[in-house]
Order: structure tokens, then C-alpha cells, then sequence
């Protein structure tokens, strides 16, 4: 792939890698490309980070066909950057796109944009410990004009923010509100793609679990409101009576990179993994009689998060007293070790860019 590139007159100052927050401070440069029926993809560019001219008519901005991609660089302790597992990213999106009626971003163009952009912005990826470079491809139509039909103009553009922790707790439990009103996904919709409806509709229910003191939602089913699917931004997993259990992959979870990740090291372990339906009463019921042992969200942006508590309308389950589980810290430390070099990668997913 042809990249052009413009180099900007001035760059910017670089944030405190100690407080660095999550997604505050973006880069110098962004990567663009645009498609349309004639020509399909083309003008691939690496330019400096700056605002976008829109119509107001943009097709986005009415029907929001838009999707996007949330993966890291690292920098090992040698030096080395590395990017984690780049080809799935690719492969969700294309699978995104296909929902929306939006053309596809062949992988190794997708892999070859991060990749590119990442190596101009080497000086951005921090080497504090717990931190990384965020990267955010993302696509968008561009046509403008009213009335609702698949857009024939887009942009692919990836942006990049250096990060700390995604939670202000770090690697510490969080209160989770049950929702049982709201729904977030039900199958046949859009629920298993990354697109920026599926947030914009989480958010009520993100304001609701903070006004009782909750970090963030646990989503139930949207048909019978009763079997537990996934967490706002994350996917999540309940370790009860020594077996894994997690939502299935079946049209209305998102299929997380990490996700698909930890189940593969928990089998490795030993683990029996449950891909199945579980209700929230049996989550409930198990917090109560103690089989809960410990429960965690698995996500790009915050690895893995410990589940301290559970509320569910007049009631509450703590979880392993409050405390990060061993499990949990475990599976944390070995993923974030290959991620930022420092154990074996045996799976081959990491990629070195520079």
C-alpha cells in the first residue's frame, strides 16, 4: 500500500507518562483513506492529527453508520514495540462493516495502517509500567445527503492516545449494577459488532449505575431480561465451583479479542470453560452460597477487571471479600507479560512493529 505522508510544522509536547488518564492526550499524526464506488480504497496518507471538515448532511452523523476497532501497542523493556493479535481487530471490523452495509477493510491493509502509523508515532508509546499506546481505527460514511440507504463515499482513519489504567481503581474490584430494565442487545440486531450506536445506547444505563455508586452495567439478554451477557465495555467471566463460565458467542456479545484470548489460556490451565447461558439468579444464588469464586471483565482498554460486587435490585453479592481473586491476578499478570514482553509468547500473538 502506497502511504503518503505529511509531515506536520510542529510536534507536541508529550503528557507525564505517570498521569497520563485513558484517552486525553492524542497524538501528532492520524491515518486516512477514503473509499468510494469508482475508485474503492485509495489516497492512503499519514497526516498530522487534526479536526475533520464535515457536511452537515453527512450520512454519519444521521444514520451513524460508523464502526470502530479499540486495540494497544506495547513497549517491551527492551525497547521493542509490539502490537497484540492486529488480525483479529481486522477480521472484527470486517464483520462490523458487513452489518452495517459498509465496505470491507481488507486485513492486510488494516494491519499495514496500524503498522505504519504506529512506527511514525514510535515516540508516543510510553514504558511506564501499566501504560500503552491506544489505538482507535475507526470508520465512518461520508456521503452527504438525507434519506436512509447505504452510503457511497467513506473514511478509514486511525488515531492513537497514549493510556494508564482504563479504571481509576487500576487492577482493583468494581461494583456492578445489574440492569434489568434497559436492554442492550437482542439477536438479529448489531449486538455483536463495534459500532458507535451500541455505546451511545449503553450510556443510560452507564449514568444509572453511577448514581448508585456502580463502576459499570452487567447487560441481561434482551428477550426474557434473565440470562447475563456482557458488561458496557467489557466481556465477562464468573469463576463458580471451580469451573469458567461466560456468554456465548451467538449474535449478541461482542467477541472480544481478550476475551477469545483468556479462554485460551484458561484451557491451557486446565479450566473447564462453559460458553453457555447463565442466569442472574444462578449468579446471584452462587454469590450467596459462596460457589462464586471470583469474577472478572476481559477488554482491550482494561485487560482484566476484577468484580468486586454484584447489585441486582434489592440485592447485593460481594465477591471474594472485596479483593482481587488469584485467578484473576494471575491470568492479569501472564496476558499483560506477553503483551509487554516479559513472558513467552508461546501463542504467537504478538507482533513486533519497531
Amino acid at each position: 500500500m502506497d502511504i503518503r505522508f505529511e509531515k506536520r510544522e510542529h510536534l507536541k509536547e508529550k503528557p507525564d507518562q505517570k498521569n497520563l488518564g485513558f484517552g486525553k492526550y492524542m497524538t501528532d499524526y492520524m491515518f486516512v483513506m477514503d473509499w468510494d464506488r469508482e475508485k474503492e480504497w485509495h489516497d492512503a496518507r499519514i497526516v498530522p492529527h487534526e479536526p475533520m471538515l464535515l457536511d452537515p448532511a453527512c450520512v454519519a452523523l444521521h444514520y451513524a453508520q460508523e464502526t470502530f476497532e479499540g486495540m494497544k501497542a506495547y513497549r517491551t523493556k527492551e525497547g521493542k514495540i509490539q502490537l497484540f493479535r492486529p488480525e483479529m481487530n481486522a477480521k472484527r471490523m470486517i464483520k462490523s462493516n458487513e452489518r452495517l452495509c459498509m465496505p470491507p477493510v481488507p486485513v492486510d491493509m488494516f494491519v499495514e495502517a496500524v503498522e505504519e502509523l504506529v512506527k511514525v508515532e514510535k515516540d508516543w508509546v510510553p514504558s511506564e509500567p501499566e501504560t500503552s499506546l491506544y489505538i482507535r481505527p475507526f470508520m465512518f460514511a461520508t456521503e452527504s445527503s438525507l434519506g436512509v440507504h447505504m452510503a457511497s463515499s467513506y473514511k478509514f482513519v486511525v488515531i492513537c492516545t497514549p493510556v494508564g489504567a482504563y479504571y481509576a481503581e487500576g487492577v482493583n474490584p468494581v461494583r456492578i449494577l445489574v440492569e434489568d430494565e434497559l436492554v442492550r442487545a437482542v439477536k438479529g440486531g448489531t449486538g455483536f459488532t463495534k459500532c458507535g450506536g451500541n455505546y451511545a445506547a449503553s450510556i443510560l444505563g452507564q449514568v444509572k449505575a453511577e448514581k448508585q455508586g456502580c463502576t459499570q452495567v452487567l447487560w441481561l439478554d434482551g428477550v426474557e431480561r434473565k440470562y447475563v451477557e456482557e458488561v458496557g465495555t467489557m466481556n465477562i467471566m464468573f469463576k463458580i465451583a471451580g469451573e469458567i463460565y461466560t456468554a456465548p458467542i451467538e449474535g449478541t456479545v461482542l467477541p472480544g479479542v481478550t476475551r477469545d484470548s483468556i479462554i485460551h489460556i484458561l484451557k491451557d490451565w486446565g479450566y473447564k470453560v462453559n460458553e453457555t447461558r447463565l442466569s442472574v439468579d444462578d449468579l446471584m444464588k452462587a454469590g450467596h452460597d459462596g460457589t462464586l469464586e471470583e469474577a472478572f471483565g476481559t477488554g482491550t482498554a482494561a485487560v482484566i477487571s476484577p468484580v468486586g460486587e454484584f447489585v441486582y435490585k434489592d440485592d447485593k453479592v460481594t465477591v471474594n471479600d472485596f479483593k482481587t481473586g488469584e485467578l484473576t491476578q494471575k491470568l492479569y499478570d501472564y496476558l499483560t507479560g506477553i503483551q509487554w514482553g516479559s513472558v513467552e509468547d508461546k501463542y504467537h500473538w504478538t507482533a513486533e512493529v519497531c
